[in-house]
């Protein structure tokens, strides 16, 4: 399967621009799925210089059994995956964008991979997550196939559930499931601060040119060009969660994954009970930093 994953990958990289060479500051994109990841990986891969990677599928199907090893040997899977595609599509000159959401759980290994990289953490509110991933049904019971890497879709426990909440994870509402996701996929990608530069949503949607200015800076490029391609965005889905969350789903979202909600400064409707079932690590950075409403 990684064979014909890998030829596929390459085939869609080697059509966005070629370059011999050898780059390595890689830009690893991570986050929630649903939370701006596949924008801001398409608008970074878009800059002179840099190729959109798009999700590598083979590393997207080898993550959930990397988990939980050694560093440096998910580190050479990795690099060993990437330098394929890359290699294959003509662009190792380029600095490649890898946007799969999944790079969250094994971030220190992915920056050990390539030790001149950088990742950008894109952040959205959880219940606007939540949103989209209701619409889209891939935590659903009801719902069957599976994605492009040929990870199932359902209710089925997922490689990052905590250990003993299995059960839990699959008897649970589908908007549990979805806030829980995002939970844990927001802070498994705060792991590695001093290399993660963060991206908030709603800023990218209000204020490209503001949302632009640390990427540019840390990436080491015209500010300019980052302001040009964040301004593509067209998305007026945030704060959606107000009108398209119902009351019971609100809460469901707000009980589990309140306390994150509210460490990265996005303040609470009042709809969940006061106790959570958030059991975060507290070393998420936005505390007490509130997000007006769009």
């Amino acid at each position: 399967m990684e064979v014909a994953l890998t030829g596929r990958s390459a085939a869609r990289v080697a059509r966005r621009g070629r370059r011999l060479g050898k780059e390595e500051r890689l830009v690893f994109v991570v986050g929630s799925p649903r939370s701006g990841t596949t924008f801001t990986g398409r608008a970074v891969g878009s800059l002179p210089g840099f190729v959109d990677l798009d999700e590598v599928q083979p590393w997207k199907a080898a993550i959930p059994e990397l988990v939980g090893k050694p560093d440096d040997e998910v580190a050479r899977r990795l690099r060993r995956i990437l330098e394929r595609v890359r290699m294959l599509g003509l662009v190792r000159g380029l600095r490649g964008v890898e946007q799969t959401p999944e790079t969250s759980f094994v971030l220190e290994a992915a920056l050990r991979a390539y030790p001149q990289a950088t990742a950008v953490h894109v952040i959205r509110d959880g219940r606007d997550v939540a949103t989209s991933l209701l619409e889209r049904g891939w935590l659903s019971g009801e719902r069957t196939g599976a994605d492009d890497a040929r990870l199932a879709f359902g209710s089925h426990s997922r490689f990052w559930v905590e250990p003993g909440r299995e059960d839990e994870f699959r008897s649970a509402s589908d908007a549990t499931r979805a806030a829980w996701a995002w939970r844990r996929y927001v802070t498994a990608a705060g792991a590695v601060p001093a290399r993660t530069v963060e991206v908030r949503y709603e800023q990218l949607v209000a204020d490209p040119a503001a949302a632009a200015a640390p990427v540019a800076q840390r990436l080491g490029v015209e500010q300019g060009h980052v302001a040009e391609a964040f301004s593509a965005v067209h998305d007026r889905s945030a704060g959606r969660w107000r009108d398209a969350l119902s009351g019971e789903h609100l809460a469901d979202v707000e009980r589990e994954a309140g306390e994150t909600l509210m460490r990265l400064g996005y303040a609470l409707s009042g709809s969940a009970p006061t106790e959570t079932r958030d059991q975060s690590a507290p070393g998420l950075r936005g505390r007490g930093r509130q997000i007006p409403p769009p």
